[in-house]
């Protein structure tokens, strides 16, 4: 009984992921996402007391996904460098193979405020997908400055963060506008091209994958 209810749950939740990404969060309705996941009504309540809850699981899924890919690199000995070059490569592919990535950008941008800058009458959404991926971002470029990979320090440091940070970031806005994954995957290989050069010393950049390498997950 209570496995069954967990593949409910996540058929909700992975429903609930398709309706977001493809509608955003006002405009999907819980009617929608029961049929999408082929449940009742009542059924989705049993699990999810409201819209709110449901955008919630959502954006947990989303960071479990990314905290695992994180988790593998670093458990492969992937050092911290390579590991973001790779992490940003799941990123785009992810973004469009699995809903629950891009939908939680969108719930973020569309809940993660109140007032004006959220849906009139809808709560501030406690996880906070986009903080979380700037978090492991910024953690595993802190990780390869201590590693000694990246030689920056002071204001270059500051730079490079702020830099490395916006380049992530946009990731997920080149790919909002329609681009393939096997355009957006060439644009984050030429991305990475670029920046090896002026974060690493001299010559060290042949060292590291610029390119998508094996799968991470899903």
């Amino acid at each position: 009984m209570q496995e069954r209810s967990e593949r409910t749950r996540r058929r909700l939740v992975c429903a609930g992921a398709e309706m977001f990404h493809r509608n955003g969060y006002a405009n999907a309705t819980l009617g929608e996402i029961a049929a999408a996941a082929g449940v009742t009504k009542g059924a989705l309540y049993f699990h999810f007391a409201s819209k709110d809850e449901l955008a919630e699981a959502v954006q947990q899924r989303g960071c479990a996904l990314l905290h695992d890919a994180v988790r593998v690199l670093r458990e492969d000995g992937v050092s911290p460098l390579q590991a973001l070059i790779d992490i940003t490569h799941w990123l785009a592919r992810t973004l469009h193979e699995e809903p629950a990535i891009p939908a939680s950008f969108r719930i973020t941008k569309e809940c993660g405020g109140v007032g004006p800058r959220g849906p009139v009458g809808a709560r501030p959404v406690v996880v906070d997908f986009h903080g979380a991926w700037i978090s492991a971002v910024c953690t595993l470029l802190r990780l390869a400055r201590d590693a000694g990979e990246l030689p920056v320090a002071g204001r270059r440091w500051e730079s490079a963060e702020a830099l490395v940070a916006a380049a992530a970031c946009g990731i997920e806005v080149m790919s909002g506008t329609g681009m393939s994954y096997g355009e957006l995957r060439g644009k984050v290989g030429a991305l990475w091209a670029l920046l090896l050069p002026s974060l690493v010393a001299d010559g060290r950049e042949r060292e590291y994958r610029t390119e998508a390498g094996l799968r991470i997950g899903l």
